[in-house]
């Protein structure tokens, strides 16, 4: 299976993580450092591996590794926190669109990466249809109607820097991994960054204010939700695992820049899913099908179909 498709199937899976992060934001965990907390010390299972696949990698490659790793938590806490503030959909199309623009600079850059023209041509497709996405109305959009979990909040000025720091941190930490992945074997490299992962989440109990409010979120809610909850953190945790480890395959496999602008994909399953449903299931999801919003649908799930096409030829 080549690399690309394993890149396009993590992000079918991280679209339902996305849709379920928000969820859990909003009803189970509204502490943004808390469920960045969470996430981030939940890496450090991957140590069960570790014995038969952990190897040194030297100095140079450790401290690239952990602080590698250290970008990760830190980009899920701007991401949260940008989420609790404004419009869910706005913002994580915004964040796709932006991380393969930060992803493309870095890496050629930090890695001296070339592409031909048919790439670049496909990046620009890919990048607007995930904007054209962006501009749909607000009136019955999957995005934020899905099973009511939407609040509809305005896209202001903090909300817009916290999105733009996190695309910054995810790109510099997709970039970082593959500087990392050129040195070493997959899992040993892999293991080391969710270690750094996992460390600077633990750093976020450090300040004695965040340490009080990721305690008591994570007491006072663990206390209250329902058993169902519960598994629903650990079933989105371990879907998002697997996603995860796919998209990172793929940036081992590939180029970091193309796998970060293939994220559009995930908004143009949703997209696509959200019309299915609303034509054969409509009690389910009603979204709104009238003949412009269709139109501009259509529009931008063809720019994303040409952007791979281009970046695959």
């Amino acid at each position: 299976m080549s690399w690309l498709i394993l890149a396009i199937v993590s992000y079918v899976i991280l679209a339902v993580v996305n849709l379920m992060d928000k969820f859990l934001v909003d009803n189970v965990l509204p502490s943004s450092k808390a469920y960045a907390f969470l996430v981030g010390f939940m890496s450090v299972l991957i140590i069960i591996i570790a014995p038969w696949f952990l190897n040194w990698p030297g100095s140079h490659l450790l401290l690239v590794n952990l602080l590698t790793g250290a970008l990760f938590p830190l980009a899920l806490l701007f991401l949260y926190s940008s989420l609790h503030r404004g419009d869910a959909s706005k913002i994580l199309v915004l964040i796709g669109g932006i991380v393969p623009v930060f992803s493309i600079i870095f890496s050629i850059i930090f890695l001296q990466e070339k592409f031909s023209s048919n790439q670049w041509l496909g990046f620009v497709f890919l990048l607007i249809g995930t904007f054209v996405m962006a501009l749909l109305p607000e009136h019955h959009n999957y995005w934020k109607e899905h099973v009511g979990i939407f609040k509809r909040k305005s896209f202001q000025g903090p909300t817009l820097l916290l999105a733009i720091l996190a695309s910054l941190f995810f790109a510099a930490f997709f970039v970082g991994t593959k500087y990392a992945y050129t040195g070493q074997t997959f899992w040993s490299a892999f293991i080391w960054i969710r270690i750094g992962s996992a460390l600077m989440a633990l750093a976020f109990l450090l300040p004695k204010h965040w340490r009080h409010e990721i305690i008591r979120s994570l007491t006072h809610h663990s206390g209250r939700s329902s058993k169902s909850n519960k598994w629903l953190v650990l079933g989105n945790q371990i879907l998002s695992s697997g996603g995860f480890i796919l998209q990172n395959y793929a940036v081992f496999l590939g180029s970091v820049a193309v796998v970060s602008a293939l994220q559009g994909v995930q908004y143009a399953v949703l997209l696509t899913l959200g019309i299915v449903i609303t034509l054969f299931f409509p009690k389910i999801l009603k979204e709104d099908v009238s003949k412009k919003i269709i139109i501009q649908k259509i529009a931008a799930i063809i720019c994303i179909a040409v952007g791979l096409y281009y970046i695959t030829i």
